[in-house]
């Protein structure tokens, strides 16, 4: 989107040579009213330099890394003064000071439903920063939601103007992040094979999620600089039954495994028994052979040995 944001470009001077000019001001006031008497102009002149004295400190400004003031004159946007330091402005030049600093935030974690409809808890990191001093004064309500945030009508301070953009990033994260848990499933049982799913994707889900993030918040100004999924988890109704089904498929992923051993296992032994010529079996033998030997590698337990004292046939 394009901005209107521009840097201020009225006239500003360095704050200690508009304090000494204030201080000369003073002297000149006191020295006027020591001549008072001798002639009327100084009475003038001292009145002056009374007026000039009280108004003049009103343009002090100062401001530190990483903020700006956004200058109005009598409510027309004058751009935004950067320069760090301590400045003099036209005293009737009316600033709002920003914080330009990257802040985090952690919002609550919220009920979703992934892809396939089932719900979820899911939670999020951001880290965020003002890009746009323009967008974030006067395209969202930023000053109302300040005072509503603190109640104070007779000013707003920095802090209570950031919590606003908190509170306006913290809604458009919300509806993020459920359009981005929409979009995909919790894990690989739900998704199709090779589909990207939330416990998965990491990187790329954190990638989606900014994105979606700063197309909702273009409007405002604001700026999401990273953004990352720190919480993800079946909501309660139904954690109990996912979490058998989970331990179901890790039992046969288990039992997949121990078989294709077993199996690897008997062929060896059969044909190491016959290249060796320990024993010749008929295939009804053999078969008893696999049978038991199956059951030995594959149970559970411990098998109990039935020792044969007879004759093998």
């Amino acid at each position: 989107m394009e901005t209107k944001e521009f840097e201020f470009k009225g006239f500003a001077m360095n704050g200690f040579i508009a304090l000494f000019i204030e201080l000369a001001i003073v002297v000149m006031c006191f020295v006027s009213l020591a001549f008072v008497d001798e002639n009327a102009m100084f009475a003038a002149l001292a009145a002056v330099g009374f007026f000039m004295a009280c108004i003049f400190p009103i343009g002090f400004r100062k401001l530190e890394p990483n903020e700006a003031m956004v200058m109005l004159f009598f409510g027309k946007y004058k751009g935004t003064f950067t320069k760090t330091g301590f400045h003099w402005v036209f005293f009737l030049m009316t600033s709002k000071k920003v914080s330009l600093r990257a802040r985090n935030l952690n919002p609550d974690n919220i009920k979703v439903n992934d892809k396939t409809g089932n719900p979820i808890m899911i939670g999020q990191i951001l880290v965020w920063k003002l890009k746009d001093t323009y967008k974030a004064m006067f395209e969202i309500d930023s000053q109302t939601m300040a005072v509503r945030n603190t109640g104070n009508t007779a000013g707003v301070s920095v802090s209570s103007r950031m919590k606003a953009f908190e509170s306006f990033i913290q809604v458009q994260s919300d509806a993020a992040l459920r359009e981005v848990a929409g979009m995909y499933a919790y894990d690989e049982n739900e998704a199709v094979d090779g589909e990207l799913t939330l416990r998965s994707g990491g990187a790329e889900i954190n990638e989606v999620l900014k994105a979606k993030l700063n197309e909702r918040l273009a409007m405002s100004g604001l700026e999401v600089l990273e953004a990352r999924i720190n919480y993800l988890a079946y909501s309660p109704e139904i954690a109990a039954v996912m979490l058998r089904r989970q331990q179901a498929a890790a039992i046969i992923s288990a039992r997949e495994k121990i078989v294709e051993g077993a199996v690897s296992m008997v062929r060896m032994a059969l044909d190491k028994l016959k290249a060796e010529g320990v024993v010749e079996l008929d295939e009804e033998r053999k078969a008893a052979m696999v049978s038991n030997l199956m059951v030995v590698l594959c149970a559970d337990e411990s098998a109990q040995p039935v020792v044969n004292t007879g004759s093998l046939y």
